[in-house]
């Protein structure tokens, strides 16, 4: 063990310095700085809770016969095989390291898969192919840069993704060969980020989608023999369009925007005479996960209904349709159709159980369940099941009181006041929704905590005004709805308003530590996970590629007006206001919000005189993904919560 000692000054019979001593350690990969030993009945009392599995839906197995899905049975989540409804689950990549956006080849003549992986969470995502054939894989892309979206042409014979090889910061769109043919093809060179969505019928014509921030993005066609390229063109309003999937008949694209709207529709583009319109007039939320089936006719998408997933099939050529009734509440993932254009696959999570298989027919509406996802030495029916409360924020629109969302764990079968955590998710764009969560379980089950999960301003799944309610100079908006929260709480009889603990990640993790400056003296701890501290740092840090997609959400810092604001609202400016004890978490090779923001939160808080654990792993990015490092985060957590909460 290392010993680390910071001196600081006495003055005049002034406490105004402090006499700081650091004890560091290593465990592996992982760096740990001021945390105590971690009792072995933490570790065991664990056990579990973590040790559950998940499956994720890949696409149906060429034959029909079963499905492909990502798993984890190791350290991280990998392909598998399952040949049918409960079979045994056969491995097919074996690689330290996570993969995901896997994508199966539809030509049967070459059998395979291209995928994602990077290394050790720096998100410089490598496209790979894996060949059924023989079970060998080969590197696609240049080794070196960002490559996401990887995708199939109808005929299987060639695919595209997206990469930012020429500058690392601006994305072209490659094209190449299943015939392992030399040579790429770039087929789009532009600045911004953009990335490709569905080849038309023929592989002639390519869907693309250009992302300019949270609440601006366009879809275009693009022609990969002329490299001519035509705007999916709604108006001049900036709006968010997603999907764009062709029609059979390559005469019709479907796709999602608010454009005109404040929640996300399905829209129909008629490629022949430019013409728009809306499809899901009548369903009030935002609608997405646009599938089409094979022949065509059916298209499948989701409606998310205050964070639960509703599932719906339309008639493409009546443009009418029903909801799928038969599956339980929860967030729907991935969906693919099967060869007989009538039984849907998808992945499927509720509260009490993780992400499982589904397969459901279209037109009885008969489910099956595919895949039976290990749960650890937990049984659902001691899974506590949240509830969707409303409460009063701080302020009035049109003379009527706004209220936030958030999603309310109750300890079951016992009695109150219960300690309570606030859970801040991350984005800012993003939105809890209530699927599995071991740790939430967890905590409500072994801790007797309750937690609280808002979706504060600014949150995703409530309409494009909610979306933008905190952007730019509005930014601590969103923290007063925590302010708000905290009231709420002291309100409840059965929740102990003296103890209480916040936790987030990201943006989350901002949240947190501005959590401490404006209410610290109602909050008794708080775990933050590799959140932004000085929004001038990270803007100036964080990775060239994503820069100005985040401008566009928080303010440019090259702005000197926007720039004393972004400096006066940071938690590190204001850190002499943070004495609440303080866990942070970070992954070193995080590209998102970078290892610095951490170290200088860290540093700055241990220097005001504050107490402040610091977890650190080399192998990891933004967020932990190996299961060990996963577990040792949670081990320190419970052992955190334990100390400082009553």
């Amino acid at each position: 063990m290392r010993k680390i000692t910071i001196c600081f000054m006495l003055i005049g019979g002034m406490v105004i310095s402090l006499r700081a001593q650091v004890d560091s350690r290593e465990i592996g990969n992982l760096y740990l700085e001021d945390i105590p030993e971690i009792p072995e009945q933490i570790f065991s009392g664990l056990l579990d809770y973590q040790n559950f599995r998940s499956a994720g839906l890949v696409d149906w197995s060429l034959d029909g016969k079963g499905v492909f899905i990502t798993t984890r049975f190791g350290e991280t989540n990998q392909v598998h095989e399952v040949g049918g409804p409960g079979a045994y689950r056969k491995q097919i990549t074996f690689f330290n390291e996570p993969v995901s956006s896997v994508v199966m080849n539809p030509n049967p003549l070459y059998p395979g898969f291209l995928f994602l992986k990077d290394l050790g969470g720096n998100e410089n995502f490598q496209v790979f192919h894996f060949n059924l054939k023989d079970n060998s894989y080969r590197l696609i892309s240049d080794g070196e840069s960002r490559n996401t979206a990887p995708l199939w042409s109808n005929s299987g014979t060639k695919y595209a993704y997206a990469s930012t090889r020429k500058n690392n910061k601006d994305y072209g769109v490659y094209i190449g060969y299943s015939d392992n043919r030399l040579g790429e093809e770039l087929v789009l060179e532009k600045e911004g980020f953009w990335s490709p969505v569905d080849f038309a019928p023929g592989d002639k014509l390519l869907t693309l989608r250009h992302y300019k921030s949270n609440f601006d993005s366009e879809l275009y066609i693009l022609d990969v023999e002329t490299g001519e390229l035509t705007k999916v063109d709604e108006g001049p309003e900036p709006a968010i369009y997603s999907g764009g999937v062709w029609s059979k008949d390559a005469s019709r694209i479907f796709y999602t925007t608010n454009y005109g709207t404040d929640k996300t529709q399905l829209r129909v583009y008629n490629v022949l005479n430019g013409n728009a319109f809306p499809v899901t007039t009548k369903t009030p939320w935002n609608v997405g996960g646009l599938t089409m089936s094979p022949n065509g006719q059916y298209l499948a998408f989701q409606a998310n209904e205050n964070g639960v997933d509703k599932v719906y099939i339309m008639d493409t050529d009546s443009y009418s349709y029903f909801q799928l009734n038969n599956l339980p509440d929860g967030q729907v993932g991935n969906m693919a159709w099967h060869k007989d254009n009538n039984r849907l696959a998808l992945s499927l999570a509720t509260s009490s159980n993780p992400n499982d298989i589904f397969v459901i027919n279209t037109t009885t509406q008969a489910i099956e369940q595919w895949t039976f996802s290990e749960m650890g030495g937990l049984h659902p029916d001691k899974c506590v099941t949240p509830e969707l409360v409303l409460y009063p924020t701080f302020d009035k629109k049109g003379g009527k009181q706004n209220v936030t969302p958030a999603y309310y764990y109750k300890p079951k079968d016992q009695i109150g006041p219960y300690p309570t955590l606030i859970y801040i998710h991350g984005g800012p764009e993003s939105q809890f929704r209530p699927g599995y969560n071991s740790m939430f379980q967890y905590l409500v089950n072994e801790l007797g905590m309750a937690i609280l999960a808002p979706n504060v301003r600014g949150s995703d799944g409530y309409g494009k005004a909610y979306l933008m309610a905190d952007n730019g100079y509005d930014r601590e908006k969103s923290v007063k709805d925590i302010g708000a929260l905290l009231d709420w709480i002291q309100q409840q009889p059965e929740l102990d308003e003296s103890n209480v603990a916040v936790m987030g990640g990201s943006y989350g993790g901002y949240m947190v530590l501005a959590s401490l400056v404006h209410y610290g003296d109602r909050i008794k701890c708080a775990v933050e996970s590799v959140g932004i501290s000085s929004f001038v740092t990270f803007l100036e840090n964080t990775k060239a590629y994503r820069r100005d997609l985040r401008r566009a959400e928080y303010g440019d810092e090259r702005d000197p007006k926007m720039r004393v604001f972004l400096t006066e609202i940071s938690p590190l400016t204001n850190v002499s206001k943070i004495n609440t004890p303080l866990l942070v978490v970070q992954g070193l090779n995080d590209p998102r919000v970078p290892a610095s923001e951490s170290q200088q939160i860290v540093k700055a808080v241990r220097e005001n005189g504050g107490k402040a654990w610091y977890l650190l792993a080399s192998d990891e990015g933004h967020g932990f993904k190996k299961k060990s490092n996963r577990d040792f985060y949670q081990a320190t957590m419970v052992m955190f919560l334990k100390e400082f909460l009553e």
